[in-house]
């Protein structure tokens, strides 16, 4: 059984029936009391973000994930159509389950995560930087690169991405899909 020691961040505990990925944790110490073990929880399968204090030693219930990789097909009303990639067997998932959704491309690869216990996919996340090409922008202007200026540009998948004035329509960017930023210009 696990205890408070053995939390890491992105483990994923089970706590009053629901799920929770551990985004940050730490210990308080004190010279009169005992040590204090503390997370800030991202809810897995709700949207609630919670903060748990708990005794160091406690006993937490650990959930064991694994990571499969799919490869994405279609959207329609049922949602994101996924395919395992050694499998071949498919998949629906709900948008909200999907980290930037808005960046997927057909054929492009993304993660599942599976509780091992149910056998149901909890979550799913693309790969952190990922390659788009820009279908449309407004041109930029020769020598206006003094200041950090941005632009706003649409990518292939129809999402919005501010770009460097320098960057022109038909030029493939990459873009971190963690935070839906421009990283840098890809040369082909």
């Amino acid at each position: 059984m696990a205890n408070t020691a053995d939390i890491t961040r992105g483990m994923i505990l089970k706590l009053d029936g629901s799920l929770y990925s551990v985004v940050e944790f730490g210990e308080n110490k004190t010279a009169r009391a005992a040590a204090k073990v503390w997370a800030k929880l991202k809810g897995v399968d709700n949207s609630r973000t919670i903060e748990k204090t708990w005794n160091s030693g406690e006993t937490i219930y650990p959930v064991r994930v694994e990571k499969k990789a799919f490869q994405y097909l279609y959207k329609d009303e049922s949602g994101f159509n996924l395919m395992n990639n050694e499998t071949f067997e498919q998949i629906a998932l709900a948008e909200q389950m999907i980290d930037a959704p808005q960046f997927l491309k057909d054929g492009s690869e993304v993660f599942v995560y599976i509780n091992t216990e149910t056998e149901l996919p909890i979550g799913a996340e693309l790969p952190e930087k990922i390659n788009l090409l820009i279908t449309y922008c407004e041109p930029g202007v020769r020598g206006d690169t003094a200041t950090r200026a941005l632009k706003q540009a649409t990518v292939e998948t129809g999402a919005f991405v501010n770009v460097p004035l320098f960057v022109n329509e038909g030029e493939i960017i990459k873009v971190n899909t963690k935070t839906g930023e421009y990283v840098e210009r890809v040369k082909e």
